[in-house]
């Protein structure tokens, strides 16, 4: 009999696994919200034949020594465990696959290390302890949203609601979403190829900039009304799509930016602190989304800094400060860089046992952690894929991620579009933020994202 193919762990699949903790899941959360229904023997044929047609995704870690100088992937004909499950509809059928998605890690023992829950006769998006969908929700009263008017939603009707859970070590949301893609496509016999991403004129990298040095320790989010229990609090809503002139030289990403480094910066003065530069963590992906995507850990993170004076209680120059970041987030994603920087790459060397790596690696997170960038961006965009399944089924009208928010960064934001809609999903650490607080961040965000919407 054939050993199973084995792999090396990649720079970004090491040092995660290096610094797993019981008590902050290093989860992704994919949820996809359908018009109809599905049928389920035929779901489970079509994710079974998505996985074969990316056999990278079947994988599961191989068993070693402590004395062992790598961790290694072994890949594996057919998957260990079934991955598509059918939880019991009911009333917090909802809230309750969102917990799971937070909190239960498929293991990465067995092959696959995802999972996928349909949650039948959703409803509609009703607000929980875990999300917060529809309704009118006014701002806090505090700050200088005292007198802004209410803020609306609307509510959307879904039938089934898709739950893909990701173990991070193991991949990211991109490369899965490119799994259920296909198996979409396989299910409803409609073409699920990608949409080709928007050109913009290519424009040399503005040169260097007076920017914070990144040796300068960031501001980190105010804590606001901790709660006793471990784990990670989510809120996801839809909003409306931001606008901008045409012609502007900036993105909805760089909007997207600005309107999270106002917020945290809104919520700290609202807290007390100091204004501090703020480092905003970004993924870039340069991986393209059809068939030849490269299954596994793909992007790169890059780090866009702001002053504390261009986060001022009332920006002077919206425009300026939004083509100043544009100018940023370009030039940063020219650079050719590794993942993780360089440092990684010397880090997970497999010159010693892994086990003493693993015990650096930790210790210099630790230490490491006052200059740990503010919080993290990840902006999907435009959701490339119809994730069309069919006429009974239907496309997609909603799909929200969300990403791990571990100390000390404790929040992350993550947005998609869909269906000309924004989809945002709030992510924090339950030892720095309660639900309450994700509320009024949300209230913040969706403030200043309008703010955003300015003619230079």
């Amino acid at each position: 009999m054939t050993p199973p193919t084995r792999i090396p762990f990649p720079v970004v699949d090491e040092v995660s696994r290096h610094c797993l903790q019981e008590e902050e899941p290093e989860t992704v959360h994919i949820e996809v919200h359908l018009p109809g229904r599905l049928d389920r023997s035929r779901l489970r044929k079509a994710f079974l034949e998505a996985l074969h047609r990316h056999p990278r995704i079947l994988m599961r870690e191989a068993p070693g020594g402590w004395y062992r100088r790598r961790y290694e992937w072994e890949l594996t004909a057919e998957p260990d465990v079934e991955v598509v499950a059918f939880p019991n509809p009911g009333r917090n059928a909802l809230r309750d696959a969102r917990t799971r998605a937070l909190m239960e890690t498929p293991p990465l023992s067995l092959s696959p290390p995802i999972r996928l829950e349909v949650v039948e006769e959703a409803g509609p998006a009703e607000g929980s302890e875990a999300t917060d969908l529809v309704g009118v929700h006014p701002p806090q009263g505090r700050g200088e949203l005292r007198d802004q008017p209410p803020l609306s939603r609307t509510r959307k009707t879904t039938s089934t609601v898709l739950f893909l859970t990701i173990n991070h070590t193991a991949l990211d949301g991109p490369a899965c979403l490119r799994i259920l893609a296909t198996a979409a496509e396989i299910y409803g016999g409609k073409d699920n190829s990608p949409t080709p991403a928007p050109t913009r004129p290519q424009e040399p990298p503005a040169p260097p900039e007076n920017t914070p040095s990144n040796w300068t320790r960031p501001a980190r989010v105010a804590q606001g009304t901790p709660e006793p229990s471990p784990g990670n609090g989510l809120l996801v809503t839809e909003l409306a799509l931001s606008r901008r002139p045409k012609g502007s030289p900036y993105t909805v990403n760089d909007q997207l930016m600005v309107a999270t480094a106002l917020t945290i910066a809104h919520w700290n003065r609202e807290h007390g602190e100091a204004p501090r530069p703020l480092r905003i963590t970004m993924p870039v992906d340069d991986r393209p989304r059809d068939m030849t995507m490269e299954i596994g850990n793909g992007t790169r993170l890059v780090e866009v800094p702001f002053s504390p004076e261009e986060l001022a209680k009332k920006p002077k120059d919206m425009p300026e400060l939004l083509s100043r970041t544009a100018q940023r987030t370009r030039a940063l994603k020219s650079l050719s860089r590794p993942q993780l920087g360089h440092g990684a790459g010397v880090l997970t060397a497999p010159v010693t046992p892994v086990a003493w790596r693993a015990a650096l690696t930790r210790g210099l997170r630790r230490a490491a952690a006052p200059w740990t960038s503010t919080t993290l961006l990840s902006n999907i965009g435009r959701i490339p894929y119809p994730l069309d399944f069919g006429e009974e089924a239907g496309r997609a009208h909603a799909v929200w991620f969300s990403a791990p928010a571990r100390m000390p960064r404790g929040l992350t934001v993550t947005t998609a579009s869909t269906a000309g809609r924004l989809h945002l999903a709030l992510r924090w650490s339950r030892a720095l933020l309660s639900h309450g607080d994700g509320t009024h961040l949300r209230d913040l965000f969706e403030h200043y994202l309008r703010t955003t919407e300015v003619a230079p």
